[in-house]
């Protein structure tokens, strides 16, 4: 199972009764796209430096942001280097991580490597961060890492603790995992404060700290009345804190395939879950976002979570080999302009239907 997607313990149960909603919204979505560098979403035929090609191709098409994601148990292309490839290739998207797991690096190390990528695609990076899957999906990460894993959430909060302050010159750092003195000189990012770091996680411990302490969310809820539910309890959290809710971006993974036929569309999100996480479509669905049919179905699921409040969408097309990815980044791309601009509203469909 792929371990690098957006990970926090458990995920919301639906709540029928959630049925708050947030107002329309009045800034652009925003809409990437997660770049399969994992060899699973590979033809044997595939060459996998044509992943900078797909960049470019999905900033050219509109997409406003390429994430990548961070494995140690699935081969597939290091996640840092790959945005440093991206950094030197690409213009004008967002550079981002879904999610990277900071504990299977040392950290003063990948502050450096993040500041330099920063740098080096002029102020583009965005974080998501994640303390990995619970139980036997995530413990075989902290051991290769050899990190202990009791109190991983703490020590992930920490972490970007460091980096922040080696960011801003700090010399001396003393936490409960971290102790450093006499740090030398950091190298500088773009901002003085860093690059934006989301969390990724949707439990209510996860909830509270992303109010606290992030810039962003990035869950992946199967029910959008979760995802309006967990951004009001993040903003409550960020307001007791005595934070600005409107300073936490409220992001989305969300996988995607689209088809002329439905059941066609459904088959191919089936055959990507068996192969990437070794599970059925049914399964995948209930812990996962997830939208497939044809055009007009996924645009209606996308408007959901919109509506729930979701305003950067980091869509992961579901296609096993570079050339159909290519094709589902153009068929996603059609979609933008009814994300981003207003538009009669469409019939809803409830997801899954």
């Amino acid at each position: 199972m792929n371990t690098a997607d957006p990970a926090d313990p458990g995920v919301p149960q639906r709540n029928p009764r959630a049925t708050r909603r947030t107002p329309p919204p009045t800034t652009p979505i925003h809409l990437g796209v997660l770049l399969p560098t994992g060899i699973a979403q590979w033809a044997k035929t595939d060459d996998p430096r044509d992943l900078i090609t797909l960049g470019r191709t999905a900033e050219r098409l509109g997409f406003t942001s390429l994430f990548v994601n961070d494995s140690l148990i699935t081969p597939r292309i290091e996640a840092l280097t790959m945005l440093a490839a991206l950094a030197v290739t690409t213009e004008t998207a967002t550079l981002g991580t879904g999610a990277l797991l900071p504990f299977l690096r040392r950290p003063v190390q990948t502050a450096q490597a993040l500041a330099s990528i920063d740098l080096l695609s002029d102020g583009r990076l965005t974080l998501a961060v994640g303390a990995g899957f619970p139980g036997r999906f995530g413990r075989p990460f902290y051991d290769l890492s050899e990190v202990p894993w009791p109190r991983r959430f703490a020590r992930l909060d920490e972490t970007v603790r460091l980096w922040r302050a080696l960011w801003r010159g700090a010399d001396t750092f003393h936490g409960e995992f971290h102790h450093f003195t006499g740090l030398p000189p950091a190298l500088r990012p773009t901002r003085p404060t860093g690059p934006p770091v989301w969390l990724a996680g949707a439990t209510p411990t996860a909830l509270a700290r992303t109010g606290r302490l992030y810039d962003g969310w990035l869950p992946y809820p199967p029910d959008p009345a979760d995802y309006t539910t967990g951004l009001h309890e993040i903003h409550e959290a960020a307001s007791t804190a005595g934070r600005s809710p409107e300073a936490i971006t409220p992001a989305l993974f969300v996988t995607v395939r689209i088809d002329d036929d439905p059941r066609s569309a459904r088959a191919a999100l089936d055959d990507y879950a068996r192969a990437t996480y070794g599970m059925p479509l049914p399964e995948l669905e209930k812990i996962q976002a997830v939208a497939a049919g044809t055009a007009e179905q996924v645009a209606q699921l996308l408007d959901l979570y919109v509506t729930a409040g979701a305003r950067h969408l980091v869509t992961r097309p579901a296609a096993l080999n570079l050339r159909a990815q290519r094709e589902q980044l153009e068929r996603v791309a059609a979609l933008i302009p009814g994300l981003t601009t207003p538009s009669s509203p469409r019939t809803r469909v409830r997801p899954g239907q």
